[in-house]
């Protein structure tokens, strides 16, 4: 399977990266927005960090569905309005699926047939996603879309099937809370009562081990960081020069989030032809490019019922790491 994104969809990026350009990079302090970092070149780091002994992350919430798959595939399709039913998984943020195939494997062997429908902005890592997952999971039907779930998806209608929604890796961390809330009221807008959301979120543990997930000693998050600036120097016909700034990560405790930033070497300015944009930096000056949430217990689980999910399942690791949540659509 080979999948590409329409010449539409790329016209569609490139204006919203250039309009992302212009609004961050014209503000006080200067931000960019999270999402421009999953190129193809960024995806395939961030792959790398997800394999770095600092980022706890992946691993910690690998072990919770190596642990529980079955047990949350079950709890997904014992609905309430229709008692055990098929299911249908889709995937926002898919990405490789590595983490996400436990669930499809667990899924297929229970119903002998899935259909799987990821969802992500790069259309490379989908393309390497189902030719695996068709390869190697057998009665899995791979239905991709390349679109960014935070604006504009619909899932087709289903028919006699309960459809789980994966929004695991604790990407609902990456947005404000209200921001949070939004994007899961529009996911449940498009979900039947009895239909899943299975919610995976990293919880509030020691700073040190907070920060060196995001500033790993080898260097590959810095290099993420920088990537988003090659980024808008390949779409935008940009002349940042990467290098000329430094990653910084910090512990916002106050707002329970770390923080990653640019921070410039020096003074100096910036030119984006494509966006017609001049952005001058003061020596420190810094552009924001990331928050990452970090939960309290319990707050996972009030997030989806303000969204209109009733709890219906929690796992944890032994640690208290990280927590994969399931709410039911009311």
């Amino acid at each position: 399977m080979s999948i590409a994104a329409s010449p539409v969809a790329e016209l569609e990026i490139q204006e919203r990266v250039a309009a992302a350009a212009r609004e961050g990079l014209t503000s006080d302090p200067k931000r960019l927005p999270p999402w421009l970092f999953y190129d193809e070149e960024g995806s395939e780091l961030f792959e790398a960090i997800t394999e770095l002994d600092e980022y706890y992350l992946t691993r910690t919430e690998r072990s919770i569905l190596v642990r529980h798959a079955d047990e949350i595939v079950a709890a997904a399709a014992d609905s309430a309005f229709a008692g055990r039913a098929r299911l249908r998984i889709a995937e926002l943020g898919a990405g490789s699926a590595e983490k996400s195939r436990l669930l499809l494997r667990a899924a297929a062997h229970r119903q002998r047939s899935l259909i799987y429908e990821p969802i992500d902005v790069s259309a490379s890592a989908l393309d390497g996603a189902c030719e695996r997952i068709e390869r190697e999971i057998p009665g899995v039907r791979v239905i991709p879309q390349v679109t960014d779930y935070t604006r504009n998806f619909e899932l087709a209608a289903c028919h006699g099937e309960r459809r789980l929604v994966l929004y695991i890796g604790s990407s609902i961390g990456n947005f404000e809370p209200d921001e949070a809330q939004q994007l899961l009221r529009g996911v449940r807008a498009g979900l039947a009562p009895g239909d899943g959301l299975l919610l995976g979120v990293d919880l509030v543990k020691d700073e040190s081990l907070l920060l060196a997930a995001y500033d790993d000693a080898a260097g590959i998050t810095a290099a993420f960081n920088r990537n988003l600036l090659s980024r808008l120097n390949r779409e935008l016909a940009g002349d940042f020069a990467p290098e000329a700034f430094a990653h910084r990560a910090l512990w916002n405790r106050a707002f329970s989030r770390i923080e990653m930033h640019l921070e410039s070497r020096s003074a100096q300015r910036v030119r984006l032809a494509a966006a017609d944009l001049d952005v001058a930096f003061a020596e420190g000056e810094t552009i924001h490019t990331e928050n990452s949430y970090k939960f309290e217990p319990g707050q996972a689980e009030a997030l989806l019922e303000a969204a209109g999910f009733a709890p219906a399942g929690l796992w944890t690791d032994a640690r208290g790491w990280f927590a994969v949540c399931l709410g039911r659509a009311r």
